[in-house]
């Protein structure tokens, strides 16, 4: 996970100051997959007791998936909940592992850069077509629009993530600051077996 601890430096307080717009678009996203979760029920009902299905539900659908998929992206990226290659880093060490890192966040920069560029310019034809779907015919572009909204966070947090590892490979010495941090199996069991029981507590 990032550490997320007071500090004093600029990597910790640009992470402090991004946290909270990953955490509401991370929340965002979970809307999109509860509304559509209770769009899907109501789609049930309608169609099988009234037989009167929801207009647009289709286009409905394909509409959210641009929520769902990619807002949640930055958040992933600074709790290290996405798939990393960790059976290798983890046998690195010191300044090994940040010059890893280093080039780990710089691919991944240049990949989403590349995206940024293409979905915006995706989101902005379709602007000036006024874009909708077929059967519906609702606008097309809020949802391409929020791609390379997603796509720049997720960039910012990489590129907070590569100061920080760039940090730590002059001095390994220096406290983490916007980095993920590898858990160990029962470092994280141990969380998860607590975070059950204050779930049960409360």
């Amino acid at each position: 996970m990032t550490d997320l601890s007071p500090r004093r430096g600029p990597v910790a307080r640009a992470d402090r100051l991004l946290a909270p717009v990953e955490d509401a678009t991370n929340f965002i996203a979970a809307l999109f997959i509860f509304a559509l979760m209770c769009l899907g029920i109501a789609q049930i009902v309608l169609r099988t007791l009234f037989d009167a299905p929801i207009t647009g539900y289709v286009d409905l659908v394909e509409l959210s998936m641009g929520g769902m998929a990619f807002l949640g992206a930055a958040y992933t990226q600074r709790m290290g909940a996405h798939i990393r290659m960790e059976l290798l880093l983890g046998k690195l060490h010191g300044r090994a592992l940040w010059g890893a890192e280093i080039i780990g966040a710089l691919i991944g920069m240049a990949i989403i850069g590349v995206l940024i560029w293409y979905s915006g310019a995706h989101f902005w034809r379709s602007f000036q077509l006024g874009d909708t779907s077929i059967d519906a015919e609702f606008p097309v572009w809020p949802s391409k629009l929020i791609v390379p909204v997603a796509f720049s966070l997720w960039f910012l947090r990489l590129t907070i993530q590569l100061a920080g590892s760039m940090r730590l490979f002059i001095d390994p010495s220096c406290p983490p600051e916007g980095v993920t941090l590898m858990k160990h199996a029962a470092d994280i069991a141990r969380d998860e077996a607590q975070d059950a029981l204050d779930t049960k507590e409360t």
